[in-house]
């Protein structure tokens, strides 16, 4: 019962989101990919290639980050905006259900956009001659659906107690944090200063260290940069488990709200 409660959520959630124009994004991906690979020959220098793969893994990294801070920072708050979740939680659905059902619904929806935006992209790829890895990009995009996981589970944990415009700059914050988590450890063991040093390992341990699931490069420029299997599944599964905790961290704020 509990799984078919959570499923029903999800289930709404990716119907809403789909409706909601998001499909219009693939075609605006679709048209990029076409001027980018017209106009690149004539001004790349013979590195069109390289330039098309990262332009074209970017706009879909960009596309996911969109969705999944815009639309995943309104999944509660607009509920709770609306009153509309006090018919839903009088309902036999618990809070828990109800935090884990909009993330797997955004999470799909995700999924799918992803998987869409990377098969247009190979194609694209396939019939203008470009070499590629299928392995290296299929990772990067696996890492990518991984990553909009995380950030929707951010993105859900700010919207259940903040405003909706607070919550988007808080998440954008914690993106970009999250993909320098590593520089600011870097700059802390080049300080002389105890407190910084405490502060940038703080700053890196609470913060998601969000370039574990980036591939971007290793696709772009080979297998041979990939990270060991065992590498890539420690990162699968601290984007994972992450995310598992960013969820109960929402769940146990939504739970003592007041409606």
């Amino acid at each position: 019962m509990v799984l078919s409660r959570i499923g029903v959520i999800a289930r709404t959630v990716f119907l809403e989101v789909i409706r909601d124009r998001i499909l219009y994004l693939v075609a605006l991906f679709a048209l990029l990919l076409v001027v980018a690979n017209a106009l690149l020959p004539d001004i790349a220098a013979g590195a069109q290639d390289k330039i098309l793969l990262d332009l074209g893994l970017a706009a879909i990294h960009l596309l996911s980050v969109i969705v999944a801070v815009f639309v995943g920072t309104g999944l509660i708050n607009k509920e709770i905006e609306k009153r509309t979740v006090l018919v839903l939680i009088a309902k036999p659905v618990s809070r828990a259900e109800f935090i884990v059902g909009k993330h797997l619904g955004l999470t799909a929806v995700l999924a799918v956009l992803i998987a869409a935006l990377g098969l247009i992209f190979l194609g694209l790829l396939a019939v203008s001659g470009v070499p590629f890895e299928l392995g290296s990009m299929g990772l990067s995009l696996l890492f990518m659906v991984l990553e909009a996981a995380l950030l929707v589970a951010v993105a859900i944990v700010f919207g259940v107690f903040t405003s909706s415009l607070l919550a988007t700059l808080l998440t954008f914050a914690v993106y970009l944090m999250g993909h320098l988590s590593q520089d600011l450890v870097a700059f802390g063991e080049l300080s002389d200063n105890p407190a910084v040093q405490r502060l940038t390992n703080t700053l890196y341990l609470v913060l998601p260290d969000l370039e574990r699931l980036n591939l971007r490069n290793e696709a772009v420029y080979g297998m041979g940069l990939l990270p060991t299997a065992p590498e890539l599944w420690g990162h699968g599964l601290y984007g994972l488990l992450y995310t598992a905790l960013l969820l109960t961290v929402a769940i146990a704020i939504f739970s003592r709200r007041q409606f």
